[in-house]
């Protein structure tokens, strides 16, 4: 059953970082996969899992750059290539992960691109929707025969409080029957990607398979590589001298929720559920759009069925079982 959307009093907070929240765990034994570990929270991610023992594979569009970042890091990391915009390479992905490993244990679907200008994968899908959500849907449909077999696997996929700024068009996801905004299309693929965590874990929960949907906060990472400086500045995500917010989050403290979702005792037994701030989010508040909180859209059972079927539809691709 999908748990209640209500703080678990978690002794993590808004300024606790990912080494913080895995000091303790042991995860020696334990196979992680995460998409984009080597950039931004992701190598933050990466490095917190992997010194607590785990071994982490990672899914890089940009193996060069990965190895650049990741070699060195103490613990066991290997680096695997993996575009996500690409069928055939998410593919070729599984396959090199099942040649590594029977199980997976912790799947953390990180990578993303946001606000991007238009662009089209091969197949014609809007890229942000393609990638951030596409993309994850296929690699989980892929790797579920290793997540079931982990026999207590959880799935943490990256949201944002991005899925304040537009819901989900089934009819037109791709943009071809409206107008193209960046924007929109970035709140699309965020709801998107919490949906999928809601009906991920509905499907898997009889499996021993949890989800959990996270929001990061703001934190300064190439994530904004599509903006330029004057538009963050407009968005007061810095000040006219440069200087990053002070609300913003470190790399560190933005990836200390998507651990404290992979490996949280508090979360034992439960699924389904929006996170922030490593604690389980309260409802957004509608009169006060910058104070985080989960919208009641991303909540909706329904939408999530339906959005699991566009998906099936729009990769031909389909859940073992």
């Amino acid at each position: 059953m999908i748990s209640p959307q209500t703080p678990v009093d978690s002794p993590f907070g808004y300024r606790s970082t990912a080494r913080e929240v895995a000091e303790g765990i042991d995860l020696s034994g334990k196979t992680v996969v995460v998409t984009g570990g080597y950039s931004g929270i992701g190598t933050e991610t990466v490095r917190a899992l992997a010194g607590a023992g785990a071994r982490v594979l990672v899914g890089a569009r940009r193996a060069d750059a990965a190895h650049e970042v990741l070699d060195g890091m103490e613990g066991e990391i290997a680096i695997l290539a993996l575009d996500l915009s690409d069928p055939a390479s998410i593919d070729s992905f599984a396959e090199a992960v099942a040649g590594e490993t029977d199980t997976i244990d912790i799947l953390i679907n990180n990578a993303a691109i946001m606000a991007s200008p238009l662009a089209r994968d091969a197949r014609g899908y809007e890229m942000q929707f393609a990638t951030n959500h596409l993309g994850h849907f296929q690699l989980t449909a892929r790797l579920w025969p290793l997540l079931v077999a982990g026999g207590g696997a959880r799935v943490v996929v990256l949201s944002s409080i991005g899925h304040r700024l537009g819901g989900l068009d089934l009819d037109d996801p791709n943009f071809k029957a409206r107008d193209y905004d960046k924007w929109l299309a970035y709140g699309q693929a965020k709801s998107a990607n919490a949906l999928f965590a809601l009906q991920v874990d509905k499907f898997g929960e009889a499996k021993g398979v949890r989800a959990f949907a996270v929001h990061p906060g703001g934190i300064a990472t190439p994530l904004q590589r599509h903006l330029t400086m004057e538009e963050q500045k407009a968005m007061g995500w810095y000040d006219e001298e440069g200087n990053v917010h002070k609300a913003f989050k470190s790399t560190e403290e933005g990836a200390a929720t998507s651990v404290w979702c992979a490996v949280s005792p508090l979360l034992d037994g439960m699924g389904g559920v929006y996170c922030e701030d490593c604690d389980v989010a309260k409802p957004a508040d509608p009169e006060n759009p910058r104070a985080g909180g989960v919208c009641p859209h991303v909540r909706d059972e329904n939408l999530a069925e339906a959005l699991w079927r566009k998906s099936e539809e729009m990769t031909g691709v389909s859940f073992p079982g």
